[in-house]
C-alpha cells in the first residue's frame, strides 16, 4: 500500500489537527495519534494509534476522521484503522527510567525568548556546585544552545560501541545536544518523525554512566519532542519557565497542561526577567510586567519557585561558554539560581522518599 506523496500529507495532518482528542486540549496529529497515512484505491487510509481508551472514544475519533477528510477534500473513500499498541496518552505503562540516571527533570517553557535554556544549563550548573553529578539533555532540536552556553566548540560525542555515545565532558557536567553533531549554524529542517526519532536516540543511546540528576532543556510549546520525552521516561519532576507578560504566561499555562495531561509531577513555576535592577541609582523596574509566574502558580496550585532578576552578566556569560552560576559564583544570579537548584533536589528527593508516584 503506498505512501500518499508529502504534499499531500501535509495537506492531510493539516486537515487533522481539527479533530481535537476528547478529555484533551490538543489535536490528534500534536499528540501523535496519526500514525500513517496511506493511499488506496480511490482514496486513503488513516492510521491511528491508540492505547486503551474506551471504545467510544476510539469510534467517535474514528468517525470524525471519516466525516472531515470526506467533507473538507472531498475524498471518495476514507478508510480509518486503529493499532492498539501503546498505552492511553498519560499512562505511565511503557515509561522505562534512564540507564545510569536517579532521577530526570524537565525544564519547559510555552513560548521561545523567556531563557529556558539558560535556567536548564544554570540549573544543571546549580546541581552540579551542590555535589550532584549531572548531566544535560539538550532536546530543543530546532534551536540547539547547549554547545555555544558551555562552551564545547567542535568537540564531539565519542562513539561507546553498538550506536551508542559518551557525551561530551565540560565543568564536571555531561552535555549532549544536536548542536554536537551538526556543523556551525547548519538548520535542523526536520518534520516530526525526525524530530521524535532523534530524542530517543539521545534517550536511549547515550552512556549517561552514573548521573544523580539528568537536566533536559525541552523546545518550547508543546510539540513532538516533549511529549516524546513524557512518553518515554519516567519524569521526575519539571518546571515551567515563563516572564511576567500575559503573553507569556498564557502560553507557559498550555505547556502546564500538556504535561499534566501526560501525569508529569510538576514541581513549580519559574518566573524569568522579573525585573531590572539598576546598577547606578539601585531603582527596580518591572520590564516585562509583575506577578504572571505567581499568577500561574496560584491558579495552579503550584510553588512559585524563582523570581529571576534580569542581569546583563547573565547573557555575558551564557555567551561566552560557561554558565554564571560556575563563572561568578558570587554574582546575585548565581546565587539566586543554586536557590533553585537546592528547591528543585529537595522536592524531589523528598518525593522519593514519601513513595510518590513519579
Amino acid at each position: 500500500m503506498p505512501l500518499v506523496n508529502e504534499h499531500v500529507t501535509y495537506q492531510l495532518s493539516e486537515a487533522l489537527r481539527r479533530v481535537v482528542y476528547p478529555g484533551y486540549d490538543a489535536d490528534i496529529v500534536t499528540l501523535g495519534i496519526v500514525e500513517e497515512i496511506t493511499a488506496i484505491d480511490g482514496g486513503v487510509a488513516v492510521t491511528l494509534r491508540q492505547g486503551g481508551a474506551r471504545e467510544d472514544v476510539i469510534h467517535e475519533v474514528a468517525r470524525q476522521v471519516r466525516e472531515l477528510l470526506s467533507r473538507e477534500l472531498k475524498l471518495v473513500k476514507v478508510e480509518v484503522a486503529v493499532r492498539r499498541l501503546e498505552p492511553e496518552l498519560g499512562e505511565r505503562t511503557g515509561r522505562v527510567a534512564l540507564e545510569g540516571v536517579r532521577y530526570v527533570i524537565a525544564v519547559a517553557s510555552g513560548k521561545g525568548g523567556v531563557g529556558k535554556s539558560t535556567v536548564a544549563a544554570n540549573l544543571a550548573a546549580g546541581l552540579s556546585r551542590l555535589g550532584y553529578r549531572v548531566g544535560l539533555l539538550d532536546a530543543d532540536i530546532y534551536g540547539p544552545s547547549v554547545p555555544l552556553m558551555f562552551g564545547t566548540g567542535g568537540a564531539r560525542p565519542q562513539s561507546a560501541g553498538e550506536q551508542r555515545f559518551y557525551p561530551v565532558e565540560r565543568y564536571g557536567i555531561s552535555l549532549i545536544s544536536i548542536g554536537m553533531f551538526l556543523t556551525e549554524r547548519a538548520p535542523v529542517i526536520w518534520r516530526g518523525p525526525m524530530v521524535m526519532g532523534a530524542v530517543r536516540q539521545f534517550l536511549k543511546d547515550t552512556v549517561w554512566q552514573s548521573r544523580d540528576f539528568l537536566v533536559v532543556d525541552l523546545p518550547p510549546g508543546t510539540g513532538d519532542a516533549p511529549l516524546t520525552l513524557a512518553q518515554q521516561v519516567c519524569l521526575d519532576g519539571a518546571l515551567i519557565v515563563t516572564t511576567p507578560q500575559d503573553v507569556a504566561v498564557l502560553d507557559a499555562q498550555r505547556a502546564l497542561k500538556m504535561l499534566r495531561q501526560v501525569h508529569c509531577p510538576l514541581l513549580g513555576v519559574v518566573e524569568n526577567m522579573s525585573y531590572f535592577v539598576c546598577p547606578d541609582c539601585g531603582e527596580l523596574d518591572e520590564i516585562f510586567g509583575h506577578g504572571g509566574g505567581e499568577r500561574i502558580a496560584r491558579n495552579e496550585n503550584l510553588k512559585l519557585l524563582s523570581r529571576l532578576p534580569i542581569y546583563a552578566h547573565v547573557r555575558e556569560a551564557g555567551d561566552s561558554g560557561i554558565p554564571i552560576t560556575l563563572g561568578e559564583p558570587e554574582h546575585p544570579a548565581s546565587r539566586a539560581f543554586l536557590e533553585l537548584a537546592r528547591e528543585v533536589a529537595a522536592q524531589v528527593e523528598s518525593r522519593m522518599q514519601r513513595g510518590l508516584p513519579q
